[in-house]
C-alpha cells in the first residue's frame, strides 16, 4: 500500500450495490453434497428432488371421534326420528356401527363416520341423529400425500415442517449440499483473549462473526488471533484457501498496521477497498485462488454492519441459499437522524411504546467502536445514499438484522 494512500485515506468510496456486485462476481457456489438424516438436514439445501416413499395416510382413517357406519344406514336420520344401529366390535355389517377415534383405521364394511355428538348410546344400540354421506369424516388412504409424489425440487431449503412431512412419507435421509465453509480470522497485534493490559483489547469480532456465519447457514471455523505481520497474514490466508469464504476482522483500513489488503493484492486481487457505508468505510473485498476474501473493519459496529451487507450474501451465494430480506417493523422516529449524502448509513435504534405508538429512538448515530450501541439495540434504520437524514416524527422501517433466519 502506498504511503500516499495511507496519508490521504480513502479518496473514492464504492457504492454498496456496486461492491456487492463485484463480490458476487468472485463468489462461486460450491457443489459438494452429503447424505444426512432428517435431524441433521434442517436448514440445508436439497441437492436432489425428493419423492414420497408411501401414501399418507397409509390406510383409510377416521377424521373425527364417532362411529364407523355404512352411510346408507343413516339416511333419513334426524333428531326427532333417529336411526337405530347395533354396536359391533370390529366389522361393520348392514345396520352395524363401530366406535372409532380420530386417526383410527376404518373397519371393514364402513364407508363413513358419524360424529360422536350426532349419536347416543342406548344400551347395546346406537341412536343416530344426523345422516352422513359416503366418505364423510373419513380421511382416505393417500389423501395427504401419494406414494411416488414429488415433494420438493433440488434447491429447496429444508424447514422443520418439511422434515416432518418427509418422515411421514417414509423418507429418512436426503442428499443436501454441504454448508458453506467460512474461515474467520481475527487480526491485530493489540488483540488478546482475556485479561487485557493498557493498549490491549479483548478479541470479540471473530466470536461475533463466526456465530453469525452459523446462524446464516454456514459452517464457521474460528481461528486464533493473527498479529499484524505480512508473513503471518499471508500464511493464515494460504492455510484456509480450501474454505468457500475467508473473512478477516481488523487491519482493513489504510493505516500503517492495516496490512491485509496489501497482502491480498500481492497473492490475489482486491476488487473493492473502501465502501460508501457508514459506519464502516474501510471494508475490502478480494479473491485469492478463487476463494473470496472479505476484509472487515476492526471496529465492532463497522465489522457487524459490513458482515451483514457482504458476508451474509456471499455465504448465501456460495451455499445456494435464498437471500431473504430481514423482517421490519414501522415506527415513528423519536429523534432526528443525520446522514451524509453519498453514504448508506445504518443507525441503531431502540423500540418503545408511547401512547400506543411504536417509537424508534437512535442509540447512537456514530461511534463504530461502541459495541453496546448494537448489542442493546432492537434493530437499525437504513438511510439511503441520496438522503441527508430523516426528520424526527417521520415513519421509519426498523430492520431486525439479528433475526434467526
Amino acid at each position: 500500500m502506498s504511503d500516499l494512500l495511507r496519508d490521504a485515506g480513502f479518496k473514492e468510496l464504492t457504492r454498496v450495490s456496486t461492491a456487492r456486485t463485484r463480490l458476487r462476481d468472485v463468489t462461486t457456489r460450491h457443489e459438494r453434497t452429503v447424505r444426512r438424516s432428517l435431524v441433521e438436514a434442517d436448514g440445508c439445501v436439497l441437492a436432489e428432488a425428493v419423492t414420497s416413499g408411501q401414501n399418507v395416510p397409509h390406510y383409510d382413517r377416521a377424521a373425527m371421534d364417532g362411529f364407523a357406519v355404512r352411510a346408507e344406514d343413516t339416511f333419513g336420520a334426524s333428531s326427532r326420528a333417529p336411526n337405530l344401529l347395533r354396536v359391533a366390535s370390529d366389522e361393520v355389517a348392514p345396520g352395524d356401527a363401530v366406535r372409532v377415534h380420530t386417526g383410527s383405521e376404518i373397519p371393514p364394511g364402513a364407508d363413513a363416520v358419524v360424529m360422536v355428538e350426532h349419536a347416543e348410546l342406548v344400551g347395546d344400540d346406537l341412536e343416530v341423529f344426523d345422516a352422513v354421506a359416503e366418505g364423510e369424516n373419513v380421511a382416505p388412504e393417500g389423501e395427504d400425500v401419494e406414494e411416488g409424489q414429488q415433494l420438493y425440487e433440488a434447491g429447496h431449503r429444508l424447514r422443520p415442517s418439511d422434515l416432518g412431512l418427509l418422515k411421514s412419507t417414509g423418507v429418512r435421509e436426503v442428499t443436501v449440499y454441504e454448508l458453506p465453509r467460512v474461515a474467520v480470522i481475527p487480526t491485530g497485534e493489540e488483540l488478546v483473549e482475556e485479561n487485557p493490559e493498557p493498549g490491549e483489547v479483548i478479541e470479540t469480532n471473530g466470536l461475533t462473526i463466526s456465530r453469525l456465519v452459523e446462524r446464516w447457514g454456514g459452517d464457521a471455523s474460528y481461528h486464533d488471533i493473527v498479529t499484524d505481520d505480512e508473513t503471518s497474514l499471508r500464511e493464515a490466508v494460504d492455510n484456509n484457501l480450501d474454505s468457500d469464504i475467508i473473512v478477516t476482522t481488523g487491519g482493513s483500513s489504510v493505516g500503517e498496521r492495516d496490512l491485509i489488503p496489501e497482502v491480498i493484492a500481492e497473492i490475489g486481487e482486491v476488487v473493492v477497498h473502501g465502501v460508501a457505508l457508514k459506519p464502516g468505510h474501510p471494508v475490502a473485498l478480494g479473491v485469492v485462488a478463487d476463494t473470496p476474501i472479505i476484509m472487515l473493519p476492526g471496529y465492532p459496529v463497522a465489522c457487524i454492519i459490513n458482515a451483514v451487507q457482504f458476508l451474509r450474501p456471499a455465504l448465501k451465494w456460495a451455499g445456494g441459499l435464498p437471500l431473504d430480506s430481514f423482517p421490519t417493523v414501522e415506527a415513528r422516529l423519536g429523534r432526528k437522524i443525520h446522514s451524509d449524502v453519498g453514504d448508506r448509513t445504518f443507525v441503531r435504534v431502540r423500540l418503545s411504546e408511547e401512547d400506543g405508538e411504536r417509537v424508534a429512538t437512535p442509540t447512537r448515530a456514530s461511534g463504530s467502536g461502541v459495541l453496546s450501541s448494537v448489542a442493546l439495540a432492537d434493530g437499525w434504520v437504513e438511510v439511503p445514499e441520496s438522503s441527508e437524514g430523516i426528520a424526527s416524527g417521520d415513519t421509519v422501517a426498523v430492520q431486525n438484522w439479528e433475526w434467526l433466519a
